[in-house]
């Protein structure tokens, strides 16, 4: 087998540039692009979408770290400053999403831009950008499930094989089943987006659930799950999240679209 990836890429002097970082700054370029084209199909103004990049990405990092923080208090309580070690590791997709909307939802009313059409513009590139991240967790060993067999995992490319085998055993590559899981729902946000039949707000709320739900089995098979008492955290708001996005879709297709 090959050597397993370092997850540092390289180094500008003292300063190490991880593939973490890397990934997820590709998948940020990528959903800029994917969202600004998007908006000018729509005919919507891309400096709003430029607007919201600059501070959302910003509220997504801080909801996410936040989002982290208050599930793993007892790792900061002794020592607060910690909380902004971020290299350190520590940021929750759930807290990202909730800190890019509350964003959204401020921008979208001061510019008076339906929330409901860019929140829509904005899902399959934030999908997208779930299903590209997820490798910056492979390249740390992180994110992965509980131990499996040499057989099991042998039927995985052999790169992945050698990345799950941490301290003398093999885990699930769960990083990789929701890779795979979000690329799909983002395939079927583009199926849908083009059909006359798609009303504002429904290609955000197939995402919110069809996300919630890969995520909510996914998230059974892991090891690092943030927990509530006995209950995993991600679990409880994947299930949150589809009664929600059901609920709204319900009610939105039961009158006239706005």
């Amino acid at each position: 087998m090959r050597k397993i990836i370092d997850p540092v890429a390289f180094y500008l002097g003292p300063l190490a540039i991880r593939w973490y970082g890397i990934i997820l700054s590709v998948a940020v370029l990528i959903g800029i692009f994917l969202t600004l084209r998007e908006a000018k199909r729509q005919e919507i103004d891309p400096d709003f979408f430029l607007d919201f990049f600059i501070y959302g990405i910003p509220g997504a990092v801080i909801g996410a770290r936040l989002y982290y923080v208050i599930f793993r208090w007892e790792l900061y309580q002794d020592n607060p400053l910690k909380i902004f070690a971020t290299r350190e590791g520590g940021l929750a997709i759930h807290g990202a999403v909730i800190g890019g909307l509350i964003v959204l939802i401020y921008l979208s009313r001061r510019r008076r831009v339906s929330f409901w059409k860019a929140v829509d513009i904005l899902a399959p590139a934030l999908v997208l950008g779930q299903a590209i991240g997820r490798w910056g967790n492979f390249i740390n060993r992180e994110a992965h499930g509980g131990v499996v067999s040499r057989e099991f995992i042998g039927h995985f490319p052999e790169f992945i094989q050698k990345q799950m085998y941490i301290n003398g055993e093999y885990y699930h590559p769960t990083f990789l089943y929701e890779s795979i899981w979000d690329l799909l729902i983002f395939l079927l946000l583009i199926y849908f987006r083009r059909k006359d039949y798609v009303r504002r707000g429904d290609i955000f709320l197939t995402y919110l659930i069809g996300y919630s739900l890969g995520r909510f089995f996914i998230e059974g098979l892991r090891t690092d799950s943030l927990m509530l008492g006995p209950i995993r955290v991600a679990q409880l708001i994947s299930i949150i999240a589809i009664i929600i996005g059901i609920v709204l879709l319900y009610l939105r297709h039961g009158r006239a679209a706005d």
